[in-house]
């Protein structure tokens, strides 16, 4: 298979393992790329492609916008706080002027759950989504599940521990169906207040007790407390919860095993997870960062491709 499956990047729900796996092997050879003195291919020449975040973003859209450039491809940038939008002006209005000036693709973040799928409907562009309010955020889950891959040989098998505000985290659902379509065991930690209800049914464990979490897993994804899509307290105090579900160097050191600890960022530093753990060799924090621009250069280029464009 030398093609994704789909014209759109919606969601880890509705691409194939095979998807994922060609992302993945063409991820490997932007790696090789961006690590070589001269970093551009001019694979994308022929392509334009507008970053629309109508949501505050920087290591996502930074991301973005290196994967972009390295693959040679005009980037037109979009922050909604100071464009029509904070006018009033719909998402349809402002996308339909953006495909107006004959752009190919589309990266977009957006707060409503669900945009990328209304945006793919109603306009004639390759979408991405780079996250929909508390729904998805495939690109994160990909270079997540890649950097096991990388780390551990293999990700199927391996069980997976993902700690902290599941309820609000988009990076945990895509994280599920990415983990599970490549055969990994999915637990989720955190205070019950912060579980989704019918989490079960995604066939995912749920473990209250961080000590019991990681010493079953292999891997820890240590997701950060999402205040600001909290309206009400979902626990005591910051301190109690890091208490219970910070992860710190001693509880690392007394495990009889050697886990392998991720952070999609920004890391609360001292909440969820201490400096000395974060800057351990056991995190795979950096590794992530350098992954994710070599899957967003495969999933832009993969994308590309089906476009029709001349792709090199």
């Amino acid at each position: 298979m030398s093609e994704l499956s789909v014209n759109h990047l919606l969601g880890i729900k509705n691409i194939t393992e095979a998807d994922i796996h060609l992302i993945f092997e063409t991820a490997d050879h932007f790696k090789e790329i961006i690590n070589r003195p001269i970093k551009k291919v001019p694979s994308l020449r022929d392509i334009t492609i507008a970053n629309l975040f109508f949501e505050n973003s920087t290591r996502t859209k930074l991301s973005f916008e290196l994967a972009e450039k390295r693959l040679s491809a005009d980037v037109i940038n979009f922050a909604s706080s100071s464009s029509s939008v904070a006018k009033g002006e719909t998402l349809i209005d402002t996308v339909n002027n953006i495909l107006a000036m004959k752009v190919d693709m589309v990266i977009m973040r957006h707060p409503n759950p669900g945009a990328g799928v209304f945006l793919s409907k109603h306009v004639n562009a390759s979408i991405i989504n780079a996250g929909d309010g508390a729904h998805e955020h495939p690109t994160q889950a990909l270079l997540d599940s890649y950097s096991i891959r990388e780390k551990l040989g293999d990700v199927a098998g391996k069980k997976v521990v993902i700690v902290g505000d599941i309820l609000h985290s988009r990076v945990a659902l895509s994280n599920i169906f990415a983990l599970q379509k490549l055969g990994a065991s999915v637990k989720v930690c955190g205070p019950m207040t912060l579980i989704p209800k019918h989490i079960e049914k995604l066939n995912v464990g749920v473990e209250t007790n961080l000590r019991k979490a990681l010493e079953w897993c292999d891997v820890a994804n240590m997701l950060r407390v999402q205040n600001e899509r909290m309206d009400i307290s979902y626990f005591p105090t910051t301190r109690e919860y890091t208490q219970q579900f910070g992860l710190n160097k001693a509880i690392l050191n007394s495990l009889d095993k050697e886990i392998v600890v991720m952070h999609p960022g920004p890391i609360n530093r001292g909440v969820e997870i201490t400096s000395d753990v974060a800057d351990s060799k056991q995190a795979i924090i950096l590794n992530q960062v350098e992954n994710g621009v070599a899957i967003r250069m495969a999933v832009i280029y993969l994308l590309a491709s089906k476009i029709g464009h001349n792709i090199n």
